[in-house]
């Protein structure tokens, strides 16, 4: 087993052919950055991202057309997709009806109890889901302003809670909540707060990160935060980039703590004035080979670890599956824990690729 974190218990809700919840994997989302409108970009763009992990599709429903758009979008692509909707309850209606297999509300400004009852009946009729999405840049005024100001955490919770009571009271239990913030103490405090106070999944994500690197550092704290915590079932990384590489940082997010694996693994030393190697050109060319290897289900993902001197190396190489400590232009190859050879540093990443391949393929 790779996951030895307890996830906190949740219902099981259906996005399209993708379920979400403590029962299935933590699933990794992203959002389109094309116009809704564009379908051929639209399609091009989740289709690409599809390859290379993305399991749920979200794209912005900003006018009629764009929610009209959804029914050819949803022909050409193979993973569930879920409308973003503000403001108005027509778009909700229309994205429904085009075959959307999950719809994100904002509590903030489509609040109408009416309104909220009409999507519900074509929610219901079509058997799809709905994202209770809180965002702290979007709070509803009135009765929540003053905790917000005090609180933006609790805020954020009391908002989706009341929100929430009005499904419950149409008995529609098909929901998913998300809590973000762009401050990363306030996400974790208010998806902590929630986690309490009701058994929905979480979709989790710390919003307008800005650009890398400090992007992916919010990210990560925030939302491996959460998950080493239980907290959390699908998660979409908001960069200032493209959708691509939201996917990469999500997967690399639930690798590094082994709540899902995507692919085999390497480590490397960062290389100090010791390193008698060229740790960069090796660790680039091995990675680049491991990478086109797929995990094939039968044995699990190895470790391979490239180190650069004799201080740390050895025991990194032991450690890992297969692994080289580097000296005066050679490199000790290590397997399983055991010291194999001495191999010279012309001929180490042939000699790493062979074995790797040996391995695994």
């Amino acid at each position: 087993m790779y996951n030895e974190i307890k996830r906190r218990k949740t219902s099981q809700v259906r996005i399209g052919s993708l379920f979400c919840g403590s029962d299935y994997p933590v699933s990794i989302q992203s959002m389109t950055k094309t116009d809704t409108r564009d379908i051929t970009s639209t399609v091009n763009q989740i289709n690409k991202l599809a390859k290379i992990g993305c399991e749920l599709i979200r794209v912005a429903v900003l006018d009629l057309r764009a929610a009209k758009a959804i029914k050819d979008i949803k022909r050409e692509i193979a993973i569930p997709l879920e409308a973003d909707i503000h403001f108005s309850p027509i778009l909700a209606i229309e994205a429904i009806k085009g075959g959307s297999d999950c719809i994100r509300l904002n509590p903030g400004n489509i609040k109408d109890g009416h309104s909220l009852k009409e999507i519900l009946k074509f929610a219901v009729k079509k058997g799809i889901s709905i994202r209770v999405g809180i965002n702290s840049g979007s709070m509803p005024e009135g009765d929540s302003t003053k905790p917000h100001k005090e609180d933006p955490a609790l805020a954020m919770v009391n908002t989706a809670l009341n929100y929430i009571k009005i499904f419950e009271k149409q008995k529609f239990y098909e929901l998913i909540v998300s809590l973000k913030a762009s401050d990363v103490l306030t996400t974790i405090r208010a998806y902590r707060t929630m986690s309490k106070r009701c058994g929905y999944p979480f979709h989790l994500g710390v919003t307008a990160t800005g650009f890398t690197p400090s992007s992916i550092i919010k990210s990560s704290i925030g939302i491996g935060t959460l998950l080493l915590e239980g907290i959390g079932d699908t998660i979409r990384v908001s960069l200032t980039d493209t959708p691509e590489q939201e996917v990469i940082v999500a997967r690399e997010i639930l690798s590094s703590l082994r709540i899902r694996r995507f692919s085999h693994e390497v480590i490397s030393c960062p290389t100090c004035g010791r390193c008698q190697i060229d740790i960069n050109r090796i660790t680039k060319k091995v990675k680049e080979v491991l990478d086109k290897i797929p995990l094939n289900g039968k044995k699990p993902p190895i470790k391979v670890a490239i180190m650069g001197c004799i201080v740390n190396g050895p025991g990194e190489a032991k450690d890992a599956d297969i692994g080289i400590a580097g000296g005066n232009r050679f490199g000790a190859l290590f397997k399983k824990g055991m010291l194999i050879k001495k191999v010279k540093e012309t001929e180490l990443i042939d000699t790493l690729i062979k074995e790797i391949k040996d391995e695994v393929v």
